[in-house]
């Protein structure tokens, strides 16, 4: 098994959302605010070679919403899903599998684009199963007002009319029995049944935190975003997942850190810290 770095755009967002409650002198120590309060953010996706399945692991935002949209966002398209893929050697038609970890824009975008004439949406990746869980999936569908925003019927309906769409086996809280090539832990804060990966490679485990961690910034307990649906819920999960990555020596590959591609993180007398920082080169 081999996994790869795909970069697919990286963005800015507001730094005060991404932080919520802590002070702005705090968080731009580690992720500094351009003028209009902006941090830089990364679509760091993530491709799984493992025999003749090659399953990529969220899809940023995609290409097929409006300058204006894109322009809340300051996108930059230095960085985009083709150009990765191509990088590793690989397009878009040898996709099997596509796993999102939840279905927000920043992360499900790209798996649905324009057609050629523009005049509808078809999945980006022709050959590919998509899959998500039951349980999220109802929550996006019928998404509640705060999150409404973040769930764009663009991106979600076209999946199922495809006929590509695939629901993860969901019996408890981690599935190790599944039918993906890793481990799966369910956590709710971010949003409802956020799926995080946990695979093994030659004896170590690398998780790919998706917005439970989404930057090494945000590793201290109450540096919680202000997107997530439910902060107090992420506390707890934040706090069992760190001790235990802590505890075991896990890999976190960050999917939003511009900076920072992998870390590890040690137990401290204040609790979990940052321990090392890696880049893919330097373990993959």
């Amino acid at each position: 098994m081999k996994i790869h770095s795909i970069e697919a755009g990286n963005f800015k967002l507001d730094g005060g959302a991404m932080f919520g409650v802590v002070p702005k002198s705090l968080w731009t120590r580690t992720n500094p605010a351009d003028s209009n309060n902006m941090i830089d953010m990364a679509a760091r996706c993530l491709l799984i070679e493992n025999r003749d399945r090659l399953t990529l692991l969220d899809t940023g935002m995609g290409k097929k919403q409006s300058e204006k949209f894109f322009g809340y966002y300051y996108m930059d398209h230095k960085y985009d899903l083709d150009s990765s893929l191509k990088e590793k050697g690989f397009s878009r038609d040898d996709i099997t599998d596509v796993f999102l970890t939840h279905l927000h824009f920043d992360h499900c975008g790209g798996v649905i684009q324009k057609s050629s004439k523009g005049d509808f949406y078809e999945p980006a990746f022709a050959k590919a199963e998509i899959h998500t869980n039951s349980s999220h999936w109802k929550w996006a569908t019928e998404p509640n007002a705060r999150e409404k925003a973040s769930f764009l019927k663009e991106n979600i309906n076209p999946i199922e009319e495809s006929g590509q769409l695939k629901f993860i086996s969901q019996n408890s809280s981690y599935e190790k029995q599944n039918e993906m090539d890793f481990d799966i832990l369910f956590v709710d804060g971010h949003t409802e049944k956020m799926m995080i990966p946990h695979i093994h490679i030659d004896g170590k485990t690398f998780v790919y935190m998706a917005d439970l961690l989404p930057t090494a910034g945000h590793i201290p307990l109450p540096y919680v975003m202000g997107y997530d649906t439910r902060p107090l819920l992420t506390l707890g999960e934040k706090e069992k997942f760190l001790n235990e990555a802590a505890t075991k020596g896990y890999y976190l590959i960050l999917e939003h850190d511009p900076y920072n591609e992998i870390i590890t993180v040690k137990h401290t007398e204040k609790g979990v810290r940052l321990d090392k920082t890696f880049t893919f080169k330097d373990l993959l």
